[in-house]
């Protein structure tokens, strides 16, 4: 073999072209076979999925329970002393709409706890902004709630009859004592939680104390006082099972004491039906209070 040596920067070297004796003779590319395979598009699986409303989704759950409930009752798995049938429900509400007990029942049972919430709020809120606006007020508030939040509520009942007798007052004061400390807790956090360079950015642009409490740790305390509220709507209805079951002459409870009395299972039923519907016709305005008071903070919303 010879190789030429060309100077630097040549456009040619002479290097002679070796060949293999195995080596095989380059070939044409043929033409490419016709393969006649029936190809779909390739369609995005999010298109080709079924769009089933979000409701009917969500009432799915309940009604699969309710046909079971009521194949249950049919095939006497579950008598009537047990649970009564959602048929005999549906019937025992009907004649309690109509003779007025349910609704009567209701408004005051409405009455309550529209009480004890705005109480409970007014305290709860009034507290955690203290404690968490305030080192002093924390070094003074929060030990004592702290301490008064482990005490079951329901166990203060004797001493609320004691204190405030046989009306309605221990019975606004238990649903109060219940809503206070969820707000507390959250309102406090959601004030503590705020992020510190919010604050300095809103010092740099010269606001006072009041323009910071005002424009920025207020709104950025807001959503964990929107979960206050909610949590704090499902205690109030659990206080108000134990409210109305002491010495109490209207409400719902009162009609729940009086169906254990005779053993009505459909009366309890109904009842607890109108303490569901109740509390979650409530966690519903605050879902849309969030939505409006929220509308600039992004939210994941689920795929």
């Amino acid at each position: 073999m010879s190789i030429s040596h060309a100077p630097p920067g040549s456009p040619e070297t002479d290097i002679p072209e070796t060949s293999h004796p195995d080596a095989a003779e380059p070939t044409a590319p043929g033409p490419v076979p016709d393969l006649d395979l029936d190809l779909e598009p390739i369609v995005p699986s999010s298109s080709r999925r079924t769009h089933v409303p979000r409701w009917l989704r969500r009432t799915t759950g309940p009604v699969l329970l309710l046909a079971l409930w009521q194949l249950l009752s049919s095939t006497g798995v579950l008598t009537a002393d047990v649970l009564a049938s959602p048929g005999r429900i549906a019937q025992v509400a009907g004649d309690l709409i109509s003779d007025g007990s349910l609704t009567s029942a209701m408004t005051t049972s409405l009455q309550r706890v529209a009480g004890g919430l705005l109480l409970g709020a007014l305290i709860g809120t009034g507290l955690a902004l203290v404690s968490g606006l305030f080192r002093i007020g924390e070094d003074i508030v929060d030990a004592p709630v702290q301490m008064l939040r482990t005490v079951p509520f329901v166990g203060l009942i004797p001493l609320f009859i004691i204190w405030f007798g046989i009306g309605e007052a221990p019975k606004i004061a238990i649903i109060t004592l219940g809503v206070t400390f969820p707000l507390y807790l959250n309102v406090y956090a959601g004030i503590r939680g705020v992020d510190a360079q919010l604050i300095e950015a809103g010092e740099s642009l010269g606001l006072s104390r009041w323009g910071l409490v005002r424009h920025v740790i207020l709104p950025g305390a807001l959503p964990g006082a929107m979960t206050g509220l909610r949590y704090s709507l499902g205690i109030s209805w659990l206080a108000l099972v134990f409210a109305e079951q002491v010495n109490a002459d209207s409400g719902i409870g009162f009609l729940m004491v009086q169906a254990r009395d005779f053993l009505r299972t459909d009366v309890i039923v109904v009842c607890l039906i109108v303490y569901a519907f109740l509390g979650l016709l409530a966690d519903f305005v605050v879902r849309s209070l969030e939505r409006l008071l929220l509308q600039w903070r992004p939210t994941f919303t689920g795929r």
